[in-house]
């Protein structure tokens, strides 16, 4: 079962490779993100609905009009409206007092910066997990191709062993014991491709495509990723200005605030004004009259609501302040994280990968030389793909981290 399903991702991936391959820069994925990704195009549309609602709470309320006909006179007949009948005209408008439309407004307005801000928190959001995406799978394609390589160099050393098996000149043990290390090497390929699908997976549905796409790296952007210029009290002051999540905590407050002001305000009556023409039916023919009601706040001053609006104040001013706390927080972790991966990164020589790499190319040569003896072989073998695998998971963990820092912060600081 294992070979068949390593065997079907050798067929899926060299599928891959022959539909057109997506070579992309970090820069370029972020535009390409900005403009293809499905969530944040959609979300845009959140904040067009929000200054809708705007145009349409700034409006006055329309006019109301009203007739009255005689639908039937026992002298005269039915549908008596002429000179001599009877036939009424009513006009009402709404006039509303303590500033409630403005108030309103006001109200919906910061709604719409609220909307505006959650969605500079997904754009955020998302590109944080398209930065950990695209460089894991940068990495994970390095360490695929030293697979690739050692696998390719063992077969023709195993084949080589078969030869010399036929001929009588090693043992069997030797030879099975080669196979079994190709068979490790390569289910250990087959389950970082599994992972990398994963990250392809995420990666088109980030970026809204159906092509493969190939992280394409260079050292410049790599060298960018260092903290000389910032100290953690800068970082917590940028992250508790610039984090649009805060600022959405903060909106919710002020919306209360005007919440608040605007339930004190509907306490307030508004005013029904008028006029009326009557033709026949009042104490004098040809009637014109003007009218006003309110209504009279014995009972309902809408003090529930103002109750609850005054609460919600308290309420959003507590979660604020929680989400500043969570904020500071996880800047420090941030920051507590990339000294450790940086403290891990350069502990390790910086000529780390060439010295493995001058023994490995040595290694096939003196084991079919018969200069070291199998055991050393597969031991060098074993330990270097282990180490080189680590490394490059160790770099792609201390990218990571950097753009945690980023996230959490809420600006790009390495550009």
């Amino acid at each position: 079962m294992r070979i068949y399903l390593t065997g079907l991702l050798v067929l899926l991936t060299t599928a891959l490779h022959a539909q057109d391959t997506l070579r992309l820069s970090i820069r370029q994925a972020d535009s390409l993100f900005l403009q293809n990704n499905l969530e944040v195009l959609a979300e845009k549309y959140q904040i067009d609905i929000a200054k809708s609602v705007e145009i349409q709470d700034k409006l006055w309320n329309n006019p109301t009009f009203g007739v009255e006909i005689s639908a039937y006179n026992p002298s005269r007949g039915a549908l008596d409206v002429g000179k001599n009948g009877q036939k009424a005209f009513t006009i009402q408008q709404l006039i509303t007092r303590a500033g409630k439309r403005n108030k309103q407004v006001a109200l919906d307005v910061e709604s719409t910066r609220k909307t505006e801000f959650q969605f500079y928190n997904l754009i955020r959001t998302l590109k944080f997990e398209l930065r950990q995406i695209f460089f894991e799978s940068y990495y994970l394609e390095q360490t695929i191709a030293l697979y690739d390589n050692q696998i390719s160099t063992l077969r023709t050393t195993v084949t080589a062993f078969d030869r010399e098996y036929n001929r009588k000149n090693i043992s069997l043990k030797e030879v099975v014991r080669l196979k079994a290390l190709l068979f490790e090497l390569t289910n250990e390929r087959a389950n970082i491709l599994f992972e990398l699908q994963e990250n392809q997976r995420d990666l088109r549905t980030l970026l809204s495509t159906e092509q493969p796409i190939k992280s394409l790296v260079d050292s410049t952007e790599i060298q960018r990723y260092h903290l000389d210029r910032y100290n953690i009290a800068s970082l917590k002051e940028k992250a508790l200005q610039s984090r649009a999540d805060l600022k959405v905590a903060q909106s919710e407050t002020k919306q209360a605030e005007l919440n608040y002001t605007l339930q004190k305000a509907l306490a307030k009556p508004d005013i029904q004004v008028g006029a009326v023409y009557d033709q026949a039916s009042n104490y004098v023919n040809n009637y014109f009259g003007l009218n006003a009601s309110i209504a009279l706040p014995f009972f309902n001053r809408n003090q529930g609501n103002i109750r609850a609006a005054r609460s919600s104040i308290s309420y959003y001013k507590t979660a604020e302040n929680a989400k500043q706390n969570t904020v500071s927080n996880e800047v420090d972790a941030a920051v507590q994280k990339v000294g450790i991966a940086d403290k891990a990164f350069q502990s390790v020589e910086g000529q780390f990968t060439d010295q493995f790499q001058l023994l490995n190319n040595g290694i096939y040569d003196n084991f079919q030389k018969r200069n070291i003896s199998l055991l050393e072989f597969i031991d060098f073998i074993e330990t270097y793909n282990e180490s080189i695998k680590e490394y490059n998971r160790l770099q792609a963990d201390r990218i990571k981290v950097y753009e945690e820092l980023n996230y959490v912060v809420g600006e790009e600081l390495f550009n």
